[in-house]
């Protein structure tokens, strides 16, 4: 049975003690009106000291993560541990029926993502996938207008997303599920299905590895999805190129180019740039706490007992493009998949527009479980 929770605020635990919990959660959650952080579980001593007396929090070792969930010191965790650790923590919380917010990409193949949905609907337990552009106003604003139809039939989709990361980084060095593709890639992919409203049938995929980096997988990668009614998406991630973020949409009424399109922080609105008809216009929105609305609208949803939007199926629906962008690399070959229909979808009323922090001092002990 689902933790109740019995103060006006959502008690959460920081699970993974990396620079995403560091720079933007624990500083975010604090915009809130309606969550709290009450406990840190890492495996580096040094983040849980400074941490842990920074926020005014408990701190757990990862093997004490049993003790945690059977403390009632929290009731929901926020998950940020490396991609392929995400499955050990969420399953036990969800079954202690502990709320779990996820970062994403929620799993690094679909039947753990399946086996997350199970734990969910077996214990009523909430699980909300970090999909933090579902509340950013210019994103689900640029979302309603494609599905009125400003646009007209929108059927071309191009993404370009990269960034130059450190050959040191431990994640250059944990193959394709710690790679641009699954790090990355979910914003495109995510961005493309929301926008036609629809998801992809097939999946091509083209990589690289730049010769003077030593990553042990493709470090560039290009990725055509095609779409039910003749719709083509392309989009390209690399972590050996310099930061670009940006999209291109187009139909038979106009075009939105998006840029920045992607990131977070107190310098980061969404802007973007339409013509229609023939007549151009740019609306720009300004910064917003991502990281505080999303937790606030996933603290509302465990409060009212009602399911979020970016849920389990949400987050399978882009791992399982992931995957087929991995057997696309190996093989070489086109992959199909099935039809699919997804009913929800980001709506206005998710919006959150909370003020936004300042980025802290990162801790950063290169601890490679973070």
């Amino acid at each position: 049975m689902a933790r109740e929770v019995k103060g006006p605020r959502v008690r959460y635990a920081v699970v993974g003690g990396g620079s995403i919990s560091q720079m933007a959660f624990m500083p975010g959650i604090a915009r809130t009106r309606n969550s709290e952080m009450t406990a840190l579980v890492t495996g580096d001593p040094v983040k849980a000291d400074r941490l842990a007396k920074k926020y005014g929090l408990k701190s757990y070792h990862y093997d004490d993560y049993a003790k945690l969930l059977a403390s009632g010191e929290c009731d929901a965790v926020y998950v940020a541990t490396p991609n392929h650790l995400h499955t050990p923590y969420v399953i036990p919380a969800l079954e202690a029926g502990i709320h779990v917010l996820l970062e994403k990409p929620m799993a690094t193949s679909e039947a753990d993502c399946q086996a997350m949905r199970a734990a969910a609907k077996k214990s009523g337990a909430k699980l909300m996938v970090a999909y933090r552009l579902h509340f950013e106003p210019g994103t689900v604003e640029l979302i309603e207008r494609v599905r009125a139809g400003e646009f007209g039939r929108v059927s071309l989709f191009n993404s370009t997303f990269s960034q130059m990361v450190r050959e040191s980084n431990h994640r250059a060095h944990s193959g394709y599920w710690a790679g641009p593709v699954p790090d990355m890639g979910p914003y495109p992919i995510n961005a493309v299905r929301n926008l036609f409203g629809a998801e992809p049938i097939e999946v091509r995929a083209t990589g690289l590895r730049i010769s003077e980096r030593h990553m042990n997988f493709d470090d560039v990668v290009s990725v055509t999805l095609k779409f039910p009614g003749e719709r083509l998406a392309q989009f390209v991630v690399s972590y050996s190129h310099s930061t670009s973020q940006r999209y291109e949409l187009v139909g038979d009424k106009g075009s939105v180019e998006v840029s920045p399109a992607y990131m977070y922080g107190p310098d980061q609105g969404i802007a973007y740039r339409t013509v229609i008809g023939g007549n151009k216009d740019q609306r720009s929105h300004r910064p917003t706490e991502q990281f505080g609305g999303e937790t606030e609208y996933f603290s509302q949803c465990v409060l009212e007992n009602r399911d979020p939007e970016p849920d389990g199926e949400e987050g399978w629906l882009d791992v399982r493009v992931l995957a087929a962008v991995e057997r696309a690399l190996t093989t070489g070959e086109p992959q199909k998949l099935q039809a699919y229909e997804r009913a929800r979808r980001p709506v206005r009323a998710q919006v959150r527009t909370l003020e936004p922090v300042k980025p802290p001092e990162l801790i950063n002990t290169e601890e490679p479980s973070e």
